[in-house]
């Protein structure tokens, strides 16, 4: 399979038919344990918090989509962002973007100061940047590329030869993108990390993290972490996801499809401040984008004219925009970060990164794209 393309292998690696029966669609291992002929003699399975057939399956699948040796996946993302941080060693240094996922702020501001020392960088002044790494020296950088909410976008493969030469790691959030249309380990990286929760999975009925790497020595000290900590996926979860990545390539393109039309629409509407969208001529990092990714995703970020009062009015007379929590699914979701996904951050940090009450982020979904921009107008109609 390493030769075929991405849609093919999306499908069959981790997809194979079940050896014993024949079944076109591999059985779920709902178990928790597993025999052994003698004590210590097994199948490769010992317990499901450590290993699981489905899980070993979809981690295969993953595996081959980031062009990767290794995979784990984990209950949720945030789960697997917390054992990169328990595989550091105490008191380690980590440099984050400045504009990430108001959650992985949280963890990196909250949970884990009084054991590592973080620090929040503009990572896409690579200037600016070198200069930090080379004043802080890190053990990690990590990238949220594009950004949540804001969508900056960072060189991965310039970051990732400055990090090299203070022997830092690399770690990228590819959740916003997918493995369809960015794959960071390519570029230099060494850890790539996904929210399943969102594109992976992609019909917002799961929640699941995933990490992919290359080093035998990162998988051991992972693993380690994994087991003695227990964040696994479940095999059912499992088994959704890999149902559910079946027809990433297909969803992604259609999310950008639509995202590339309602952007251009937002662009030109009288009540809309700003649009930032990666296939934007207009936004900052266009070129890089155009470089570094394969495509430019599904997701919107708009400025509306005016203030809290009319991003409520708005967000209050969507209908097929779902005003929720989270992104990634086949149906169109809408956020207010300041309010909802990013509250966790304080409000003076978010107003210094450019997150105000006027600012809303769209999860574009594969409806039709006429039908969601006649939703939008609607709303549009009642500010």
């Amino acid at each position: 399979m390493k030769n075929m393309k991405f849609e093919t292998r999306v499908i069959h690696v981790g997809g194979e038919p079940d050896p014993t029966t024949g079944a076109i669609m591999p059985p779920i291992y709902q178990t928790s344990t597993y025999v052994q002929s003698s004590p210590g003699e097994h199948k490769g399975y010992e317990y499901t918090r450590s290993h699981n057939p489905t899980r070993t399956r979809l981690e295969e699948c993953l595996a081959s989509l980031e062009n990767a040796k290794h995979c784990f996946v984990t209950a949720s993302g945030l789960s697997a962002s917390t054992l990169i941080m328990h595989m550091l060693p105490k008191g380690s240094k980590i440099i984050c973007g400045d504009d990430v996922y108001g959650g992985t702020y949280r963890l990196f501001a909250k949970v884990f100061p009084d054991i590592h020392e973080f620090k929040f960088v503009d990572t896409t002044d690579l200037k600016n940047l070198e200069k930090e790494i080379q004043a802080f020296k890190p053990a990690l950088v990590w990238l949220e590329t594009p950004t949540n909410p804001l969508l900056k976008i960072s060189d991965i493969a310039a970051v990732s030869v400055l990090a090299k030469k203070a022997n830092a790691l690399v770690v990228v959030d590819n959740t916003f993108m997918s493995p369809f249309f960015q794959n960071p380990l390519d570029q230099g990286a060494d850890i790539v990390l996904h929210s399943m929760t969102k594109f992976i999975n992609g019909h917002s009925d799961v929640v699941g993290g995933a990490m992919m790497f290359n080093s035998d020595e990162i998988r051991e000290k992972i693993f380690f972490y994994q087991n003695a900590i227990g964040p696994c996926h479940s095999p059912f979860d499992s088994w959704l996801v890999l149902r559910g990545i079946k027809t990433l390539a297909i969803r992604m393109k259609a999310h950008e499809q639509n995202a590339f039309k309602i952007s251009n629409f937002l662009e030109n509407h009288p009540k809309v401040e700003k649009v930032v969208y990666p296939g934007l001529k207009s936004h900052p990092q266009y070129e890089l984008a155009k470089k570094q990714m394969k495509g430019f995703g599904g997701m919107i970020t708009f400025f509306l004219k005016g203030g809290i009062n009319e991003s409520r009015r708005f967000l209050e007379n969507v209908k097929l925009f779902a005003l929720a929590e989270s992104l990634g699914g086949v149906e169109s979701l809408v956020d207010h970060p300041a309010i909802m996904t990013h509250a966790s951050i304080p409000k003076a940090v978010r107003e210094q990164l450019g997150i105000h009450d006027n600012l809303i982020r769209l999860s574009v979904g594969i409806e039709d794209s006429d039908d969601l921009m006649a939703d939008l107008e609607y709303a549009f109609s009642k500010v």
